[in-house]
């Protein structure tokens, strides 16, 4: 039997007068010391001994001392659970020196006679029974008249006895024996005439017990019972008939129990506000439980429990408090974990929270923060990760780099440099997770720039990194320098080359091909040859993109004899002229009206099984037309058509203007309608807002001006 075999050898011996059932149980007065409570088992008493004397005065007297006698400064021994296990006290309280005297007061009896009646029962003074050879005598018996055969040689014993005897039942899960006993005591009180009958603690350990064995049916007869007797219930029996409906999952029939609680004027106690808290939390309802925490503190301010000399009321709301932080922590972790729209619903529960003063610890916060991981989370992350900073406490550098993290998959990613920045000026240091997240979000945008062509936007992220101490690579160099080429930029495209340089950082064919593009784009032709021999001279191997850049330098440069070596200088390389490379022929030849050169690659793609694209076509068209080849650049226009192929209406436009100019005649019909023209949208405020959120940055104690440069030795050609 699990609960009374955890006695100690010696056992557990309770020395007590036999008392008269109708003078009740004292009310024990002091604190409650943890893990000690109404459901102590008596294995956590070391050769404890109760000894009750009775001081009689007259007949009975209605005064009596408790002594405690057990082993000072033992953790397993509390006299105070042991004197609630037998007592039943409804508080579940404990006296604060463990060897003190406590005087208990019971109330008088109404009248001598009655006084006389009650008592005929013959105390015995300091006599001992061992409780725990006596439950373990009944722990087999099934019926009143069992419990009897084992007590017929029994004194008539303190009612206190069998409380603690069918509270034990309960915790050892055997309800037989516990109903036993009290249908005993039932019995022995229609046979004494009531001297010795169930009383209300009798009740409320069966109730106990009921509860531990999950017979919640029974619970509600054994509660009409009780209102049959005349027994009128108390704060003990209320909490165990709310915690027994919690444990159904009926939380509201729990708060009905609560209304009744007020109805009949009885003072709650630390256990019932925590059942009505565990009530919020079974119902996820945080706000109820902010609600329930209010009441209970507006009445702990009002001094309504400062005079309770049971409960240590200063600890307990402290307990509470924490228990309602805790519900509400539980249920917005829930939000994030479950829900699609959360952060309204977890700012709502914060904002109750900030209005009735009840702040959640730095541990709480980080908890859920490690909860967001969505990106509809970067707004809760980053309201969690400002109140942490405000408490100007510490924070846990991981939790920083998760926040990083989210604000850069929520695309966030100036609030990410602003925390990488708090890390800086705050701490804690940043690690080389930090570092990694950081530069990561700024590849992001750098590539973002990279294809927009933003260049500007380039430029002041790599100024930006410079100024917190991150060191750009030759990627984000890169990045810069095609956006540079990209933007037709070509001073700003040299400077941050030189810069890249003098950085550290050794070039590579893609840093040469952006410089070159731009000063293809500039015709400056000269100084993008000097910049082929020095790539060439440092042992930089040109790749496919950088030898079609040379081809359009040396058309743009008057120089189209030098094409066929350097096609003959890739093929030495194993390099195979793409469609690029032809298309960059072509074009260059259409600008500087070589289109019989043009039509010659064209046909030299034809013999290389190159099938031209739209862009072949449509320049060789409108080299042709400036040329004054109409009928040719026609053909051409017709065979385009033939192919599948769809040309721009500048095409069809440049075959229409040149045979009017030259006056012939062809059959415009087969070129078909007119093509639509193809609209060209600017979106820069919109690739702009892809790039930063422009309310996070706006939100910055220095706004950025989006127009300016960000680097002042850099001149706009």
């Amino acid at each position: 039997m699990q609960y009374f075999s955890c006695f100690s050898p010696k056992g557990a011996i309770l020395a007590a007068p036999n008392l008269d059932s109708d003078l009740g149980y004292p009310h024990i007065f002091g604190r409650r010391k943890k893990g000690s409570g109404l459901g102590d088992s008596f294995g956590n008493f070391h050769s404890a001994r109760i000894q009750i004397q009775i001081l009689k005065r007259g007949l009975v007297s209605n005064h009596f001392k408790l002594r405690y006698y057990g082993q000072k400064k033992n953790s397993f021994y509390s006299p105070s659970a042991l004197s609630l296990a037998l007592f039943h006290d409804p508080q579940g309280s404990e006296n604060k020196n463990e060897d003190a005297e406590i005087d208990y007061i019971v109330d008088p009896p109404e009248s001598k006679e009655e006084n006389f009646q009650r008592n005929r029962v013959e105390f015995v003074e300091k006599e001992r029974v061992d409780v725990r050879a006596l439950a373990g005598r009944l722990c087999d018996v099934k019926t009143a008249v069992d419990v009897d055969e084992v007590l017929k040689d029994y004194k008539t014993l303190p009612l206190p006895v069998y409380s603690s005897i069918i509270r034990g039942f309960g915790l050892d899960k055997r309800v037989d024996p516990a109903f036993a006993v009290f249908e005993w005591l039932k019995m022995k009180g229609k046979d004494s005439g009531g001297i010795i009958s169930p009383n209300l603690f009798i009740y409320n350990s069966l109730l106990g017990a009921l509860k531990q064995v999950a017979q919640f049916e029974k619970i509600d007869e054994v509660m009409e019972e009780m209102k049959s007797q005349g027994i009128v219930p108390n704060i003990v029996t209320y909490n165990t008939l709310m915690s027994a409906y919690i444990d159904q999952g009926q939380p509201q029939k729990a708060l009905d129990v609560l209304d009744e609680i007020e109805r009949n004027g009885i003072s709650p106690s630390p256990a019932t506000y925590s059942s009505v808290l565990l009530i919020c939390r079974k119902m996820d309802d945080a706000i109820g439980a902010i609600g329930y925490f209010v009441k209970f503190r507006e009445d702990y301010e009002k001094s309504y429990m400062v005079k309770d000399p049971i409960n240590d009321w200063k600890t307990e709301f402290t307990k509470l408090e924490n228990f309602a932080i805790r519900i509400c922590y539980l249920v917005m972790r829930q939000h994030l974990v479950n829900e699609e729209n959360a952060a309204t619903n977890v700012f709502k529960i914060l904002s109750e929270m900030d209005k009735v003063r009840l702040r959640p610890g730095r541990v709480e916060y980080e908890r859920l923060i490690w909860a967001c991981t969505q990106e509809r989370h970067y707004n809760v992350a980053r309201e969690l990760y400002q109140r942490i900073r405000e408490m100007e406490s510490e924070i846990s550098l991981s939790v920083c780099n998760h926040v990083i993290w989210l604000m850069g998959k929520a695309k966030k990613w100036w609030a990410a440099l602003e925390i990488y920045e708090d890390l800086l000026d705050k701490g804690p240091e940043p690690n080389n997770l930090s570092y990694e997240l950081i530069m990561s979000h700024f590849n992001i945008l750098l590539s973002a720039a990279k294809k927009k062509g933003i260049w500007r936007w380039g430029v002041r992220l790599i100024n930006k990194m410079l100024d917190k101490g991150l060191r750009p690579g030759i990627k984000e160099w890169n990045a810069v320098l095609v956006a540079c080429s990209k933007a037709s930029e070509t001073s700003a495209a040299v400077q941050i080359f030189r810069r890249m340089v003098e950085h550290g950082e050794r070039p590579t064919v893609l840093s040469y091909g952006a410089l070159l593009s731009a000063m293809e784009k500039a015709k400056l032709y000269d100084e993008a040859l000097r910049v082929w021999e020095h790539m060439c001279k440092v042992g930089v191997k040109p790749n496919l993109h950088a030898y079609t850049i040379l081809v359009s330098v040396y058309i743009g440069n008057g120089m189209p004899e030098m094409v066929d070596s350097v096609i003959k200088e890739m093929r030495l390389s194993k390099l195979e002229p793409s469609i690029i490379t032809f298309n960059a022929i072509i074009t260059g030849c259409a600008r500087n009206r070589l289109s019989g050169a043009a039509f010659e690659w064209f046909h030299r793609m034809k013999v290389q099984n190159m099938k031209p694209n739209e862009i072949t076509y449509e320049m060789l068209i409108e080299a042709l037309s400036q040329d004054g080849k109409p009928r040719l650049a026609y053909e051409m226009y017709l065979r385009a058509i033939n192919e599948g192929l769809h040309l721009s209406a500048k095409a069809y436009d440049a075959v229409l203007e040149s045979s009017q100019a030259f006056g012939t005649n062809m059959d415009m019909n087969a070129l078909g309608d007119r093509p639509q023209e193809k609209k060209r949208i600017v979106r820069f405020r919109r690739n702009l807002s892809e790039l930063c959120d422009l309310e996070d940055l706006d939100r910055r104690n220095k706004p950025f001006d989006r127009t300016e440069i960000c680097s002042s030795d850099i001149q706009e050609r």
